[in-house]
């Protein structure tokens, strides 16, 4: 096993370790992959200003997300599919992120449901809700949350119609892969081998959140159809109301990339907004979370909590969001090339990688406390934010 030093070395083991379809199905965006690159690229602008002759010691990057404390102020986001990146995914991730103190999200478009990561797991973890056409299917979704115990849900907002990936057309995504001769070929390089051993030695093969639960759908090919139709092109704000009444708990929104959206959001009393372009896998062409970032904080003031969410692979991504204003973050890409590189203790060194860089750019920049970070520690360029016409 090479020296893991950076995010970018798991990627390298995931890139390896897992077959090509769902590798691409996770380092992807839409159409040209804009927004996608963009998301990282732009914070390699912000820059950080080093101080110097500051006491470093008893330093923490401690805080809390919707009042639930955490280690470090970053929580794991939904991703579909999680499960197909290593067998049993979700609950991996998800016993990660207990171990290390941050909060976990299970995507409706799990491999493992709701039951599985309740069962296998002593935390509550927040759960991810995709609105769709079938309203019954939605209140059973919602209903099933709560007996699992989850202690908040986190509403997509920007998946009202489905943005084109275009390796996904490419490669047939489907979960599990057919057997075709590509796929055949493809699961049997000798580096893959582990994957297919896992996904042997395992039930959870298709998604069990719709699976047997959704009408009509009891198996992949009926699975592929119901999906294709149901995302609810209707959602709008009078139905995210409907839903926050229905939830009756904390509510985090999810895909916000507008001030107005965000007002909008703020004054419907959500917990948090997630400033989100989807990990650039929906709308391409659009402006970076961390370029929106400052306009949005700026719209809801103290309202709510806003958290950053698409871009960050690094503790310092992590810093200069909270600098820039959010009160939390989420990471996708940075904890699932841990999981399909190592498993779930590739999970927690993608987490302590992260905690590492964010507690020492910290120091260096002359701060002690996360939560007294603010933009003083950055250099940012005079047009970062943008004079969009």
């Amino acid at each position: 096993m090479p020296v893991i030093t950076s995010i970018d070395d798991l990627r390298r083991i995931h890139k390896r370790k897992t077959p090509r379809m769902f590798f691409d199905y996770c380092e992807s965006g839409s159409w040209t992959e804009q927004t996608f690159r963009e998301n990282t690229s732009d914070f390699d602008q912000i820059r950080l200003r080093q101080r110097v002759a500051v006491d470093m010691s008893n330093r923490t990057t401690a805080g809390t997300m919707i009042g639930r404390d955490v280690t470090m102020p970053v929580a794991l986001a939904p991703v579909g599919m999680t499960g197909m990146q290593t067998a049993d995914g979700e609950i991996k991730a998800a016993r990660a992120a207990l171990d290390f103190g941050v909060p976990y999200t299970l995507s409706t478009m799990s491999i493992c449901s709701i039951e599985d990561v309740a069962t296998a797991t002593k935390a509550p973890f927040w759960f991810q809700l995709y609105v769709m056409q079938d309203e019954d299917f939605v209140d059973n979704l919602i209903g099933r949350a709560k007996n699992a115990g989850c202690d908040a849900l986190v509403l997509t907002l920007d998946l009202q119609i489905l943005g084109q990936r275009h390796k996904d057309h490419k490669n047939d995504l489907t979960a599990p892969p057919r057997l075709t001769l590509k796929n055949i070929v493809d699961i049997g390089l000798p580096t893959r081998w582990e994957w297919a051993l896992g996904m042997l030695g395992t039930h959870r093969r298709t998604f069990r959140n719709i699976v047997g639960h959704a009408k009509g759908v009891s198996n992949m090919g009926s699975l592929m159809s119901w999906t294709a139709e149901q995302f609810d092109p209707k959602l709008d704000w009078e139905k995210v109301a409907k839903i926050k009444e229905k939830w009756g708990g904390k509510l985090i929104l999810k895909g916000v990339l507008d001030a107005e959206d965000a007002r909008m959001a703020a004054n419907l009393g959500c917990d948090a907004i997630i400033v989100s372009n989807h990990g650039g896998r929906q709308l391409d062409g659009a402006l970076s979370s961390i370029r929106m970032l400052p306009s949005i904080v700026e719209a809801v003031g103290d309202q709510t909590e806003v958290w950053l969410d698409s871009g960050i692979r690094s503790g310092q991504d992590v810093l200069k969001a909270i600098a820039m204003g959010a009160k939390g973050t989420m990471i996708g890409r940075a904890y699932i090339y841990g999981l399909g590189a190592m498993g779930q203790p590739g999970v927690k060194k993608a987490l302590e990688i992260i905690h590492k860089e964010l507690d020492t750019s910290m120091a260096l920049c002359g701060k002690r406390d996360l939560r007294e970070v603010d933009r003083d520690i950055l250099l940012v360029p005079r047009n970062f934010e943008g004079d969009w016409a």
